[in-house]
């Protein structure tokens, strides 16, 4: 495999390229967006390593230049600042597969710990999908293409009365998702319109810091409010809630209400915030029928074991289809375990939740 090293920082190619040329890979090196472009038509690499902030042209413009010239996997390494966040998610909007945060601290001593992650997200993105429908995409418009909700339904009139349906039952919608979850979240949460009778909640798989950052961006986006699960929050209908990055979500019952709350990583579990876990949790306070289970793009099986069994208990789940998942890991393994209700491409999943909650309390 070969793989293109972009970073200003000599260092930083350094240590990045050996870790890859430890992997067995060929490597070559670019310290700025316009070189890389160059050397990405000339020696056509299976990835490319992007940094963010560089001089001549930064990370964004050269991705959204590179998706146009030459579609290619893009892992981005980005900084653990609100800044950093915020670029990272632009660049996921705008094709790139996944991301890591570069190691804090005296970086030298540090590439040991992301190492085996790095190797692993190269890995999964030289075998990931690269939307076509993605590549005209510009920095700053990163909806475009997308259908927008109705006039009603816009991100303007989120704060307004909602009319939510009075037969609607108590319930829950439970996404799970990993690589390549950002820009798929964009394919379906921006089009649940305001009324939307169940809250949502989204487990992806993301660090500290930056599932903040996708909250607010999704927020701008929605016809319903979006938050992180920073503390122990009411669920209630007209909200989306995405787990805080670094910790699980659960699901409990608290004075009768259904709550959301942030707590510790579980040990047993790989992924975090842990699809498996939410689910789970749901199951122990809601009848199955209540729930309904949407598993995206990803790599792993994070999600299949709970989703299984909430089909087989009578609930209603969704994998997302080869046709449209970037990494098809997660929903294919809720396929192979006869676990899924629907398989349909992201941009028809909202309509179908839509249909199954329509003649709310019952959605058979």
């Amino acid at each position: 495999m070969k793989v293109l090293v972009v970073d200003d920082s000599a260092l930083m190619r350094r240590l990045l390229g050996s870790v890859m040329s430890e992997a067995g890979w060929q490597v070559r090196f670019s310290h700025h967006g316009v070189e890389a472009l160059e050397m990405a038509t000339d020696w056509q690499p299976d990835v490319v390593t992007m940094d963010i902030n560089m001089p001549q042209m930064d990370g964004l413009t050269a991705l959204s230049m590179l998706m146009q010239v030459r579609p290619t996997p893009v892992v981005m390494v980005s900084s653990l600042t609100e800044q950093g966040a915020q670029a990272t998610l632009e660049a996921l909007a705008l094709g790139a597969v996944d991301f890591i945060a570069k190691p804090g601290g005296t970086i030298s001593l540090n590439i040991d710990q992301i190492a085996p992650l790095l190797i692993e997200k190269v890995r999964t993105a030289a075998r990931a999908r690269i939307p076509a429908n993605r590549h005209a995409t510009t920095a700053r418009t990163p909806r475009a293409g997308m259908q927008p909700p109705p006039a009603a339904e816009t991100a303007a009139t989120r704060h307004a009365p909602r009319k939510v349906p009075t037969a609607a039952a108590e319930g829950l919608v439970i996404i799970g998702v990993s690589t390549g979850g950002p820009r798929t979240l964009e394919d379906i949460l921006p089009q649940l319109p305001a009324n939307f009778p169940w809250p949502v909640l989204v487990a992806q798989h993301m660090p500290v810091n930056f599932t903040d950052a996708l909250a607010r961006r999704m927020d701008s986006m929605c016809a319903l409010r979006v938050r992180e699960c920073s503390s122990t929050m009411p669920l209630e209908p007209g909200q989306i809630v995405i787990g805080r990055g670094g910790t699980d979500m659960v699901v409990q019952r608290k004075l009768g209400r259904l709550v959301a709350q942030p707590r510790q990583e579980s040990a047993e579990h790989p992924w975090h915030p842990s699809v498996d876990v939410l689910m789970t949790s749901a199951m122990q306070v809601l009848d199955p029928a209540a729930l309904i289970g949407v598993l995206l793009t990803g790599m792993g099986n994070d999600g299949a074991e709970s989703f299984s069994r909430l089909m087989q208990q009578g609930g209603h789940t969704v994998a997302e289809s080869r046709e449209s998942a970037v990494v098809f890991g997660m929903p294919q393994e809720l396929i192979r375990r006869g676990g899924a209700s629907m398989v349909l491409p992201s941009h028809s999943i909202a309509g179908q939740l839509r249909d199954w909650l329509s003649a709310a309390p019952s959605i058979r």
